[in-house]
């Protein structure tokens, strides 16, 4: 077999692997006021949630990670505020995550212990795997240069809150 016969039969071989790896679509950047909503709202939920796992669980690595989420997102709902100001950008509620955080948090409040564990672990994957997303997206995508920022700054906790996510739902 001659050497661009291999190239072109190795090429193919591993085309479908490829495609299995990389996405074939990425998720879009919202719009400006959405993407602020949409943060505002993973915010809201990571110190709301935290706060009910810090008084229903008594699961440490659950506790351990409410008290994480609690304090990067007082952090990130700060920075959300200042960046949002420099941009110029109104609040528009997201859609989508406002209303499936509030759900959730609904969820959440009528469990206790390890079917709150349970639950709790399962929210967090969810939710932190649409923020890993739409933060890498609009980090890269957005149109406003303060928010732009702030996407960038915060994906890589969102992608660390995301693993400690994946343990914890992983361990259920």
């Amino acid at each position: 077999m001659t050497l661009s016969r291999r190239f072109v039969v190795a090429t193919v071989a591993t085309t479908p692997v490829l495609s299995s790896i990389v996405p074939l679509s990425a998720q879009d950047a919202l719009p400006d006021a959405r993407f602020v909503g949409f943060a505002q709202a993973v915010n809201d939920f990571e110190v709301a949630s935290g706060n009910m796992a810090l008084q229903r669980s008594a699961n440490e690595n659950i506790r351990g990670y409410a008290s994480r989420a609690i304090t990067e997102a007082a952090y990130d709902a700060s920075a959300l505020s200042k960046s949002r100001a420099e941009a110029g950008v109104s609040y528009a509620p997201d859609g989508r995550m406002g209303p499936m955080t509030q759900n959730l948090l609904a969820q959440l409040n009528t469990l206790q212990g390890p079917a709150f564990d349970t639950a709790f672990a399962r929210a967090q994957l969810q939710v932190m795997t649409e923020a890993e997303a739409q933060y890498g997206a609009y980090s890269q995508n957005g149109k406003s240069g303060p928010l732009r920022r702030y996407a960038q700054l915060t994906l890589p906790k969102a992608k660390a809150q995301l693993e400690y996510a994946r343990r914890n739902a992983g361990g259920r």
